[in-house]
């Protein structure tokens, strides 16, 4: 049984009220979207009628135990054991609590809700990257502590001809129909291009209670970024980041673009990171981070210790792809290695500037591909196990983190899967029993993947050797 999960595992009355009440706030609505987060990040779900929605919060949804163990394609992986050898047996889907929100970008009245996945009796699936993160946050209970968590996600707009023939160009903007062709950081232009899309996306936002906040555009032809709130909550974070991902993809799609979350679309320009910004509370509520010298918070120093020690065997994590690796190059503003700084992009684990209270931790590594759920719950398992272990995270790096001798991380899938499979500290807060089923999907969607000759397969070796 999952241990320390703070959610009610069964539905209550107050749930099911919950579905009523909404219906009666919105006779309007007659389509309910289900979605439920796989480990590859992919969300899947369904589509229930106005009638099924009080039985869906009443008794939950049958849903198959191999959607568990979907590849990114969303092939069975029955090298797992979770799908003939379970009898591709049902497990239910039950409502998250406040989850229930309107679609403002279909032309049906839907809303949609997030769901997690239980056994019958009620217990929650420990391969529910959602039920981790619970438990791993739990965890912070014992020590009287909170974690407070933000995403912060990179995309890139796109071409959408051009991207649905597998060949990714940045879009025509929608003032003057140019296209972005340098990289220019910080181009307010580019925003105001963009306008008519990025209005939409607030105003979406706000109708879903999605606490988008600070746009950037960022260091390449149509990459932006939108940062989230932080949340005590970080179960509420990583819904957000979900239904952000969601509300991005469907915005660019009504505006004839599409957005696209890969760590690396473009070989000539940067990558797609997920960067978490974290810090924990005591039990009023206070910044156990803050500090005006980062040096002198021994709790700040401990977490970054097992952030740093946990970075390693967590990659497979925040890389989860084959794409991923593309992104981890020198001077690119991606890490490439298991450091720390203050004020310092050069480097994997970041103390920002700011002012005192707001002392807080950058964590880098992650791509925007990777699953939320699953990042969070590798760093606040970092976070907790250098609490614990009182782990000493060395000195800082200062001047270029790209040019210093650091304990290297796994640079390609095959090495990831290797380190995570072995993973001494994260087997302790993901179980062993998830991290063999997560090494076994990956190591099959590797093979799968490795299998197709590519266009550079023709190009490099074709008539060459």
């Amino acid at each position: 049984m999952l241990e320390g999960t703070a959610e009610l595992t069964f539905v209550t009355p107050k749930r099911e009220a919950e579905a009523q009440v909404f219906l009666e706030a919105n006779p309007d609505v007659t389509s309910f979207h289900l979605i439920w987060t796989d480990m590859c990040g992919v969300q899947r779900g369904k589509i229930l009628r106005r009638d099924e929605l009080v039985p869906a919060y009443r008794d939950g949804r049958f849903f198959p135990i191999s959607a568990l163990v979907l590849d990114v394609t969303g092939q069975d992986v029955v090298e797992t054991g979770m799908v003939w050898d379970d009898g591709d047996r049902d497990l239910l889907l039950w409502p998250v609590p406040n989850s229930l929100r309107r679609i403002p970008w279909l032309a049906e009245p839907s809303a949609q809700y997030i769901a997690h996945i239980h056994e019958l009796d009620g217990t929650p699936h420990i391969c529910d990257p959602r039920n981790l993160l619970a438990q791993v946050a739990a965890r912070f209970a014992e020590l009287k502590l909170t974690p407070v968590a933000a995403v912060e996600l990179e995309f890139y707009l796109v071409d959408k001809e051009a991207a649905l023939a597998g060949k990714p160009i940045p879009p025509r903007n929608q003032v003057n129909a140019s296209r972005p062709q340098h990289l220019q950081a910080y181009y307010l232009q580019d925003l105001d291009d963009f306008a008519p899309f990025f209005s939409d996306l607030y105003t979406m936002a706000a109708i879903q209670d999605l606490p988008a906040k600070t746009l950037i555009s960022e260091y390449a032809p149509g990459q932006m970024e939108i940062v989230l709130r932080h949340r005590a909550d970080v179960l509420k974070a990583g819904d957000e980041a979900i239904m952000l991902k969601r509300l991005i993809k469907a915005c660019a799609e009504k505006h004839g673009l599409i957005a696209t979350f890969m760590a690396k679309p473009y070989a000539q320009y940067s990558g797609c990171g997920m960067h978490i910004h974290v810090s924990v509370a005591d039990e009023a509520g206070r910044n156990l981070f803050a500090a005006e010298d980062p040096l002198k918070n021994e709790l700040l120093l401990q977490a970054v210790g097992g952030l740093k020690a946990t970075i390693a065997e967590s990659m497979l994590v925040f890389a989860p792809n084959a794409n991923s690796y593309r992104r981890f190059r020198r001077n690119s503003y991606a890490p490439v290695a298991a450091n720390w700084g203050i004020n310092n992009r050069t480097v994997s684990i970041r103390i920002p500037a700011g002012a005192a209270e707001t002392c807080h931790i950058e964590h880098r590594p992650a791509g925007a591909d990777a699953n939320p759920y699953f990042v969070l719950a590798c760093v606040l398992a970092g976070i907790h196990h250098g609490i614990v272990e009182k782990l000493d995270p060395g000195n800082p790096v200062t001047g270029n983190g790209y040019e210093k001798r650091s304990r290297r991380i796994p640079s390609n899938w095959f090495e990831a899967i290797d380190a995570f499979w072995r993973a001494p500290v994260m087997k302790e807060y993901f179980g062993e029993k998830l991290i063999d089923v997560f090494c076994t999907l990956k190591e099959v969607e590797a093979d799968r993947f490795f299998a197709e000759p590519s266009p550079q397969d023709y190009a490099w070796y074709l008539r060459t050797i």
